[in-house]
């Protein structure tokens, strides 16, 4: 059994493969305070409901966005697991060439997600990931990621708004039933849900435009993708939550057979 790891600003994302198939998967909250020892049992516990030990599982892999958790996670692998984690970077052989400014600056959430879309959906395909951030990832034909955008959160804006304007309320991030808001609630919902939807809209539709992207197939992930999907279900053609994970899985496949 292989161990996937998709370590975000918010949450740290658990997969566990027998072999293609995904039999498993959690969320638990990124917090850089707590310890290897208790990443370790939580991570215990969660296998145990599903009757995997720490024996069953062959080898471990991980992306990170949160530098602060690396040190936390690798020693987690190597105390609990005995495996030394791969640890997925610009220059991990991923399946797709970085056309990009500065690839160590390049985010291993957005390279793992582009890498998997690929494998997954083929070329030229656009990720849209709904995440801490909304990133857009695109990757032409050839497999060459060309760069993107990176927006805001829809959760991240959300909060910002609240605790920058005194007088708005938290709100439950729905669609709400008329895209004219008749009160504070209605009028944020429809802000939040319709103007990222037009955002999304607006940057699909001129990267299409690309020569390189014409016929582009858009991808989904993230939690937050079915806000947008809620709204215009033509625009995404695939929503894949699982995608990070099984892109950890298959580029760990990839480097498994190097050595």
């Amino acid at each position: 059994m292989i161990l996937t790891m998709d370590i975000g600003n918010t949450n740290v994302k658990y997969g566990v493969f027998d072999g293609d198939e995904l039999v498993a998967s959690w969320r638990v909250s990124t917090k850089a305070s707590r310890t290897a020892d208790e990443y370790g049992m939580v991570l215990y516990d969660l296998l145990k409901q599903r009757g995997v030990n720490f024996e069953d599982i062959d080898a471990c892999v991980m992306s990170s966005v949160a530098p602060a958790l690396n040190y936390t996670i690798e020693h987690m692998c190597r105390y609990y697991i005995g495996k030394a984690p791969l640890i997925v970077s610009s220059k991990t052989d991923t399946g797709i060439k970085l056309a990009y400014a500065h690839p160590t600056q390049l985010g291993t959430d957005r390279i793992v997600g582009a890498a998997a879309a690929y494998r997954l959906y083929g070329g030229p395909v656009i990720v849209v990931d709904f995440g801490s951030a909304t990133t857009f990832n695109l990757v032409t034909k050839d497999g060459v990621y060309i760069g993107g955008a990176i927006a805001p959160g829809i959760k991240t804006a959300t909060e910002s708004l609240v605790t920058t304007a005194a007088k708005l309320p938290r709100i439950e991030l729905e669609k709400p039933q008329n895209i004219v808001g008749t009160d504070t609630k209605s009028c944020m919902q429809s802000g939040i849900v319709y103007g990222y939807t037009g955002l999304v809209k607006y940057m699909v539709s001129k990267y299409k435009e690309l020569d390189e992207m014409k016929g582009a197939k858009v991808v989904a992930t993230g939690g937050l993708s079915e806000l947008v999907e809620n709204v215009e279900p033509e625009l995404i053609d695939v929503t894949d939550r699982a995608l990070a994970l099984k892109g950890l899985k298959y580029i760990y496949d990839r480097n498994k057979k190097k050595k």
